[in-house]
């Protein structure tokens, strides 16, 4: 615990020195991204050796001044989430240094690295606190930080506009945790977690209300859907390693708050388990339909980021609602495989963002069908972006078969000793995650294909060169955590069992763990194929002769050009048509030549998000309508502005008064 102290200390510090050098970009890059650093692999070290002690640890400390206890508790749970909070902080903090290089201006290093750390201490501070008022002074913190890190580009309209989007959904989620932190409280007389124990008492009624408020508040910080709609505008305006930041753990906060909700309620029945699968299956085909039609990298990924979320809470529901029909041995394999998703989103997640934000470096664009021909330029970065692609397409050997692979058990063996409506439904689950994973190959097929191969279509992309080794560092990082969680998936399992247990206590493990052998032995030999190829091809290429280029066969044009390839939009367009509903398809505007002498035809696309059009924005607008009804109030006169306190503070003293 006091080592935890010590990376906590080590970003905050950091962060406020930062600040205070702020006269001085290179004083402040350096104590930023140092503190960054040394509390990302201070934070891992504490993890490390509360790992090893086993027993949960526990601190607390009266704040009488703000009737606030400041109360920490790290059990299996809390560790769980504290590993990729730190990994991903580590190699943000070191990527940063050369990616901001090009794009800060004057005393913005200062600015972001301030936020930067504060955003990772923060989101320690969250899974680690053990009292519902300093959750919520955390939780506050890290959605603050994570706002002016999202419009670190101030002078953007598009930045501005995602930066409110997010800190307007963010505090709307934040209403429902207030009012879920004080119902638990009001029935366990404390807002100490410890205390809330006794909710397991509670009538179902009291029970559901909890789990629903807890499930919109974390849930929209989750990006579940359809509570993610501020998602995918604030993940491509950020700095890109911040989106790698919010993308591979911030989000999992929200996950982290629903895993540690149930630890407190009494088993839910088999309909709550049955309304979080169908979110997330929804959730995951909504997200991916909607990144296969978006040409901006950046945007894909954080739709592909409510794809993944609705995979976890997919399995976690699957979950549930086995545990609630008797069927132990299914929730454990579904748990496991949504746990184990977890860890891989964070790390191939983290990798494509990274990888992305080293291609826009180079490139200057986010426009996929503005790239092309990078891999030739940028041969190390386009691997390593191509091996996270394999790894979010659950292609073996990488970490992302793993964790759907034990989903995939889950949803058959319901299938298979349920009958009925039960099975019915686990088949339609198993055809619909297969659906989402079709989906995703065509994803990042054009992803690869259309950035990484071809020829340049733009000058910068021509010009293109490869990423500094600081940026290249991190990336190799996470690649190799994803291919060693992918051939040794029992270097976790054990971990992850033992998260499960906490969560579905009395069940059997071994089932999930009996699941994880093949996985091993399929690990060893995929590393001796691995071994066997790479020996194979650097003695050919030792051997080759040289070999003659000639320029690439055209179909009989003489002249090829970049017009010839495929867009962004086009490659995507068939399955679009033949697989996704008429709300889902991309919109399509043509402007047709006219004329003897026509100019240049054009044809755009757009993918919009279906829910915040059509839904949420409306909303807003009549909510913002009636609100301006209430500007009269603003009178700026110092006389009705006491006439309201004293009103308020009559109020007040009313209701204090009331009981007696």
């Amino acid at each position: 615990m006091d080592i935890l102290f010590v990376s906590l200390a080590l970003l905050v510090g950091g962060g406020f020195l930062s600040l205070a050098l702020g006269w001085s970009s290179k004083l402040s890059r350096l104590a930023g991204m140092w503190s960054g650093v040394a509390g990302g692999v201070v934070g891992l070290w504490a993890c490390i050796d509360l790992v090893r002690a086993g027993a949960s640890q526990t601190f607390a400390i009266p704040w009488p001044t703000a009737g606030i206890t400041i109360a920490l508790h790290v059990d299996t749970l809390a560790l769980f989430f504290l590993a990729p909070i730190f990994l991903l902080t580590l190699a943000c903090a070191v990527y940063a240094t050369s990616y901001l290089h090009a794009t800060t201006r004057g005393g913005q290093y200062a600015y972001h690295w301030f936020f930067f750390n504060l955003l990772a201490a923060s989101m320690a501070l969250v899974v680690i606190a053990a009292n519902g008022l300093f959750f919520l002074v955390a939780w506050e913190i890290m959605a603050l930080s994570s706002f002016f890190l999202v419009t670190y580009d101030y002078a953007n309209e598009e930045v501005r506009r995602a930066g409110w989007l997010y800190l307007i959904a963010t505090h709307c989620g934040t209403v429902f945790l207030f009012m879920f932190f004080l119902l638990c409280a009001g029935q366990c007389g404390s807002f100490d977690f410890v205390a809330f124990t006794a909710l397991k008492t509670l009538p179902q009624t009291m029970t559901m209300l909890l789990f629903g408020l807890a499930l919109i508040g974390f849930g929209t910080k989750a990006g579940l859907f359809p509570l993610h709609v501020w998602l995918p505008d604030a993940h491509p305006a950020a700095p890109s390693h911040v989106s790698a930041l919010m993308s591979g753990v911030m989000i999992k906060t929200g996950i982290y708050g629903i895993m540690r909700m149930l630890t407190w309620l009494a088993p839910l029945p088999a309909w709550g388990g049955a309304v979080i699968f169908t979110l997330g299956i929804i959730g995951a085909l909504f997200g991916i339909a909607m990144a296969a039609g978006q040409t901006d990298i950046k945007r894909s990924l954080a739709f592909s980021s409510v794809e993944n979320i609705g995979i976890i809470f997919l399995g976690i529901g699957v979950s549930l609602f086995a545990s609630a029909i008797g069927q132990p041995a299914i929730a454990v394999l579904a748990m496991t495989g949504a746990m184990l998703h977890i860890w891989n989103h964070a790390l191939f997640k983290g990798l494509l963002f990274l990888g992305a934000g080293s291609l826009i470096h180079a490139t200057t664009t986010r426009e996929l069908s503005l790239m092309g021909g990078l891999l030739r330029r940028m041969p190390i970065t386009g691997s390593l972006v191509i091996a996270g692609s394999l790894a979010i397409c659950a292609l073996p050997p990488l970490n992302g078969f793993v964790s759907e692979w034990f989903i995939y058990l889950g949803l058959l063996k319901m299938g298979q000793v349920s009958s009925g409506s039960i099975a019915l439904l686990a088949m339609l689950l198993v055809v619909f995650l297969a659906l989402v994973g079709g989906l995703v190959l065509i994803t990042f097929s054009r992803l690869v294909g259309i950035a990484l191969l071809g020829e340049p279509r733009c000058p910068e992309a021509a010009s293109a060169h490869e990423a500094h080794w600081t940026m290249l560092t991190p990336m190799a990082v996470l690649m190799a955590c994803c291919l060693l969680f992918g051939l040794y998936p029992a270097l976790v399992l054990r971990t992850v069992s033992r998260v499960v247990d906490l969560l579905l206590p009395g069940s059997h493990l071994a089932a999930a763990v009996g699941q994880g052998e093949p996985l091993s032995s399929m690990g060893r030999l995929a590393t001796l194929l691995l071994v066997c190829i790479t020996t194979l091809v650097m003695l050919r290429w030792q051997r080759a002769a040289k070999v003659r280029r000639m320029p690439t066969w055209g179909c009989g044009f003489p002249l090829v050009n970049t017009r010839m390839a495929y867009t962004a939009g086009g490659y995507a367009e068939l399955a679009q048509r033949s697989l996704l509903c008429v709300c889902l398809q991309p919109k399509v505007a043509i402007a047709p030549p006219v004329g003897l002498f026509p100019q240049a035809s054009r044809l755009t696309m757009a993918a919009h998000d279906l829910m915040f059009s059509r839904f949420f924005q409306p909303l807003f607008r009549h909510v913002a309508d009636r609100a301006i009804t209430c500007r009269g109030l603003q009178a700026g006169l110092l006389h009705i502005y006491i006439l309201y306190i004293f009103i308020a503070t009559a109020l007040l003293l009313g209701l204090v008064l009331l009981p007696l």
